[in-house]
């Protein structure tokens, strides 16, 4: 499938004004994504968690024997690609599966435990459906 076809088929399930954003710009909309986490940057995202929190530790769920199939999979995935690497927090949460139209299985992360411990950002993220009312019309 070449890239045409490739932007064509993502931008049928998606709004006008947005497709035409990503016909206009293909080169911003890879057909694969970079490997690797991205560089350091001067500031550093963290979560601030409630004075006196102690470590959220969630026990794993039980997952079927395909999902710990897909589970495998999708970590060496990640793994692979430099999206995630191992770690030594002292803090675990569950994760579960969800179906995808496909068939296949997509991996969620239970973060609700550790939600309900982190303080709130007073400058949270803009709404990205407010963001693009916000382009409507700019030139």
């Amino acid at each position: 499938m070449n890239e045409a076809t490739d932007i064509n088929k993502l931008c049928a399930s998606i709004p006008d004004d947005l497709a035409k954003i990503i016909r206009e710009y293909p080169e911003i909309f890879p057909d694969d994504l970079p490997s690797g986490l991205p560089p350091e940057r001067p500031q550093d995202h963290k979560i601030e968690l409630e004075p006196g929190t102690q470590p959220i530790v969630r026990t794993q769920w039980h997952v079927t024997q395909p999902e710990l199939h897909e589970l495998r999979n999708q970590l060496d995935y990640l793994l692979a690609k430099g999206f995630i690497r191992p770690s030594t927090s002292t803090f675990a949460a569950p994760i579960l599966f969800t179906p995808k139209k496909d068939g296949g299985l997509r991996m969620c992360t239970d973060y609700r435990a550790l939600n309900r411990i982190t303080i709130k950002s007073r400058y949270p993220i803009p709404r990205t459906d407010e963001l693009i009312d916000n382009l409507r019309g700019a030139r």
